[in-house]
């Protein structure tokens, strides 16, 4: 087998094979080797033809079809290996010489993943923040709570700051248009929270239950749905009910009613203690984050379009399966954002980008530091994770070759990081 290779861009190659008759006489026997059962004769039992009468009674259309086939699949995996190269999508084919069963010639533009220069990942040294919870964080938790379990008193009075408020709002723009999001039904608010956007509840102070509003007031001009931004939005509301909370007092008794706690003290403890989990959590995620931009900074990596693609496709994804769960749909969040799809796509591609970066570093970091996952490492863990569902159809999902093969990656992802994070906090 003969293979000129040309390098396209650096992402991009491109083959040329061309293979004789001792390249192609092995292919030809495997062939005839699996098309054999289709060939019965008279005086041989099944599957036992010789090969030179199974190629004697085939069509010799379908033959060579199934021979061309599995000529280009063997001689292209045998060029992946000689050459070193990493696809990441099926290559564009195009055969230019086929003499049957004794020459072959085709061209094959493959997008692969390109050089790869890793940073001196071992010399990067960064410090851990230490996190620390201060009393007013675990006091906000409280406050929270006592907000939460506090009694709700219907009255009939006029809306103040303090009370919770039962009502339905649709917001339309300039044109007329609903707005997405912005709309809900029997929407509990609490006046004074000021998680509306600014305006909205000074708006509703003062309405008693039944009465409406119309009004219209301006959405943040950093508001998070660019779409939105600065733009004058209308609202129609109508209150359907007044609470007036009345909040428990803080105090033992309020610890009891809270969880398994004695004292307020205890569930102060508690709260203290989770809230450090969450924050160590988080901080761990960010160090690990900066520590691998840090890495990419370093190195150099050419990444492939195809696999920005996919994973642009991915992002979008978890983004229409949270859509879901608010009930807005695809169509409707981007014209919430102002974008077309393909701008939507664009927008997404850095961030792509970026995971992709991360994740080839990521897998050339493991293979150089020779990173693997034993065994009964993979077993304890697949283990832990079906001890976590009860239904036998999601353990079962467990089993699945593809998803133990995700199981594996991520669990050699988990020790390159903490590999990596060993070195840089030596």
């Amino acid at each position: 087998m003969h293979i000129t290779k040309v390098q396209k861009n650096p992402n991009l190659v491109e083959l040329t094979i061309t293979a004789n008759e001792a390249d192609l006489s092995p292919v030809k026997a495997n062939t005839l080797k699996k098309l054999a059962p289709n060939v019965k004769l008279a005086g041989f039992r099944e599957g036992k033809v010789p090969l030179n009468m199974v190629e004697k009674n085939l069509d010799q259309a379908a033959f060579q079809s199934e021979f061309l086939d599995m000529a280009v699949n063997a001689l292209y995996n045998q060029a992946l290996t000689q050459e070193d190269l990493r696809p990441v999508a099926n290559p564009e084919m195009n055969l230019s010489k086929f003499v049957p069963f004794t020459l072959l010639e085709f061209t094959l533009t493959v997008p692969v993943i390109g050089t790869i220069k890793l940073g001196d990942y071992k010399s990067i040294k960064m410090k851990k923040t230490p996190v620390t919870i201060e009393a007013k964080q675990v006091n906000e938790v409280v406050a929270s709570l006592q907000k939460r379990m506090a009694e709700r008193a219907p009255v009939i009075r006029a809306a103040k700051d303090g009370d919770e408020v039962m009502l339905d709002f649709k917001g339309t723009d300039e044109k007329g248009e609903a707005v997405g999001g912005a709309e809900g039904k029997d929407y509990p608010l609490a006046l004074g929270s000021n998680t509306f956007i600014p305006g909205f509840e000074e708006n509703v102070v003062g309405l008693k239950p039944t009465e409406t509003k119309t009004f219209t007031i301006p959405f943040p001009k950093d508001y998070g749905v660019k779409a939105l931004q600065g733009k004058k939005v209308t609202f129609e509301i109508t209150v359907n009910s007044v609470n007036e909370l009345v909040e428990p007092k803080l105090d033992d008794d309020f610890a009891a009613k809270a969880g398994p706690f004695k004292t307020l003290a205890e569930l102060k403890e508690d709260i203290k203690k989770q809230l450090l989990v969450e924050r160590e959590q988080e901080a761990e995620r960010n160090y690990e984050e900066a520590l691998l931009q840090e890495i990419a900074k370093k190195s150099k990596i050419s990444v492939p379009k195809e696999l920005v693609d996919e994973q642009i496709e991915r992002i979008e994804n978890e983004e229409k399966q949270n859509l879901v769960y608010r009930g807005q749909t695809w169509e409707e969040h981007l014209k919430a954002e102002g974008v077309t799809a393909d701008e939507h796509k664009e927008q997404k591609r850095g961030a792509a980008t970026s995971r992709v970066e991360i994740g080839i570093l990521l897998s050339e970091i493991a293979e150089a530091e020779k990173i693997t996952v034993e065994p009964k490492e993979f077993d304890a863990r697949i283990k832990a994770m079906k001890a976590q569902y009860q239904d036998a159809a999601a353990q079962s999902e467990l089993d699945k070759p593809e998803v133990q093969r995700d199981i594996l990656a991520r669990m050699i992802t988990e020790k390159t990081i903490n590999k990596l994070v060993g070195y840089a906090t030596k």
